[in-house]
């Protein structure tokens, strides 16, 4: 097999923890779609704000772009 035709190495999870960004960016990502889930269906949202639970309704939750 010619090396120029090898597949490039897949990162491991240890990589990827090292590294830090794909994961960031997953969360990131992740929490984005929660919070439009959320919102779309209507549902409100628990944040911690001046140490207690508040409750946040659908139309106030803010996602960014």
């Amino acid at each position: 097999m010619n090396p120029d035709d090898e597949k490039p190495r897949e990162k491991s999870i240890e990589d990827l923890f090292e590294e830090g960004t794909p994961i960031d960016e997953a969360l990131t990502r992740a929490a984005r779609e929660a919070l439009l889930h959320h919102k779309q269906a209507g549902n409100p949202i628990a944040v911690w704000e001046d140490d207690k639970v508040v409750w946040v309704p659908p139309e106030e939750i803010k996602v960014d772009e």
